[in-house]
């Protein structure tokens, strides 16, 4: 499988240089931006400038996944799972809560009747 450069400027915090290494390599994010801030310190700094800036200009802006692409009501798919999942979690708790042998429950649902 053949990994390209994109800029991922949905997840990047300047330009999206780091945010796209992290993506292109399977790193974390953080990693590579704490290891670009360390090599400039200890003595590369004009060169890591210049390698940043020359990676943010030749580098394509990154198509957006699934996950990014927001729906006509304006959430992205990770909004969406996000609050499924928060669904099925109450779902869950009532699904409990109802199965249950609970006698308050029983007689809640015959005074109903």
């Amino acid at each position: 499988m053949k990994r390209t450069f994109r800029l991922d400027r949905s997840n990047g915090k300047l330009l999206g240089v780091c945010a796209g290494l992290a993506r292109m390599t399977g790193w974390d994010a953080t990693l590579i931006r704490i290891g670009l801030v360390l090599i400039t310190l200890f003595g590369a700094f004009p060169w890591t400038l210049i390698a940043y800036g020359a990676a943010a200009f030749v580098g394509r802006k990154g198509s957006p996944s699934l996950d990014e692409t927001p729906s006509r009501s304006g959430l992205s798919a990770r909004d969406l799972r996000e609050s499924m999942r928060d669904i099925d979690r109450r779902m869950i708790e009532v699904d409990s809560y109802v199965a249950s042998p609970n006698r308050r429950l029983a007689q809640e649902i015959d005074s109903l009747r």
